[in-house]
Formats: structure tokens, C-alpha cells, sequence
């Protein structure tokens, strides 16, 4: 079975020092050096000023911007809270209705909560989910075999995680169709 993220994350971290010459610590002090507040930039930053792979320095970035579950305080529960507070409160039913599909694909699904989305992974991620605006839900999946069509949007700059993007404003909007695609995303993945 897949290590979960916070397994190859620890497995990272342990190769680091040897895998980039410096230790965690040590990066983390760079990218706070950096000035970047967002993860994009920090990770930027750390692979075109330092020459880090993509891998570490979303590593770095999300330990140093603490955005992933194991640095978050109170753990994968406080991240979802966040993303559905306060205006987003009321699309948690929607958050809801993909999560509970999500889960009836298989028992090798993680449900891996980040600041602001939900990852999906088998092997590998398969699909996200997203509080995008006060009223809409963004599903990202990835199906890079299929064609953008009618609610199966390309993900454009949605997400560059993801091949195609489904926007979801009521938990009826998690249908068949979601359900099918999902499906293939967690085959494929």
C-alpha cells in the first residue's frame, strides 16, 4: 500500500540533508528570509534562487507557511473548519457530499487537508476540493484523458494541480456525473 503524505513527508525530511546539503530547520530559515507570504511564491522562490526540486520546496513552503495537516494545529479537523467558517459555513454540506463519494471508492483513499483545499489521493492525487467563493465549491480532478466538456472544465488557472476543474454550488451538484468522474480519476490514479 502507498505511504500516507505524512509518511513521505517524514521520509523527505530524513533525506533532506543529504538529498539538497541542508537540513529543514535550515530551509525554513531561508524561505522566512525569502519575504514571500504565499505558497506559490515561496516555493518559486526556493527552486529558481536555490535549486530545489518542486517536491521540497512544496515541502518547505507548506511547513514554513504551516499549511499542511501535520504542521496546522489541531490537525486535519481545524484545516476544514477554517476552509468552511465563517461566509464559506454554508457550503460544507457540498465539501460533505464529495467527501462521503470520495470514500466509497475504496479504503486506500487519504483524505489529506491542506489551508485552503482537500487532497484526494490513491497513489497519487486524484482529485481536490476546493471553497472557491461564499458560493461555489471547486472540484478539481485529474483526467488527463478526457476531454473538457459541459461541466468538465479544463482547469485553466484554477488549479495547475489538476486536469479539469467542476464547479459545484449545491450538494445536489455531487451527481452521477461527479461520481463517474471521480471514479475513473481514483482508477487512473
Amino acid at each position: 500500500m502507498a505511504k500516507s503524505p505524512d509518511d513521505m513527508a517524514n521520509t523527505m525530511i530524513a533525506n533532506m540533508k543529504e538529498k539538497t546539503g541542508k537540513t529543514l530547520e535550515q530551509w525554513l530559515a531561508i524561505a522566512k528570509k525569502s519575504g514571500e507570504e504565499k505558497h506559490g511564491g515561496v516555493v518559486k522562490f526556493l527552486k529558481s534562487e536555490h535549486g530545489l526540486t518542486h517536491g521540497f520546496a512544496n515541502l518547505v513552503a507548506h511547513k514554513h507557511l504551516k499549511s499542511d495537516a501535520g504542521s496546522a494545529a489541531g490537525g486535519d479537523e481545524a484545516l476544514v473548519a477554517a476552509q468552511y467558517a465563517g461566509p464559506k459555513a454554508e457550503l460544507k454540506p457540498i465539501y460533505d457530499a464529495a467527501i462521503k463519494v470520495a470514500k466509497a471508492l475504496g479504503k486506500d483513499v487519504e483524505i489529506s487537508p491542506k489551508k485552503t483545499y482537500v487532497s484526494l489521493r490513491r497513489n497519487k492525487q486524484f482529485a481536490l476540493i476546493q471553497p472557491s467563493t461564499k458560493t461555489r465549491v471547486d472540484l478539481g480532478i485529474n483526467l488527463k484523458s478526457e476531454p473538457a466538456k459541459g461541466r468538465l472544465e479544463k482547469s485553466g488557472s484554477f488549479n495547475a494541480m489538476v486536469s479539469h476543474r467542476v464547479k459545484l454550488e449545491k450538494p445536489a451538484d455531487v451527481d452521477k456525473d461527479v461520481k463517474v468522474w471521480l471514479k475513473k480519476a481514483y482508477a487512473e490514479s
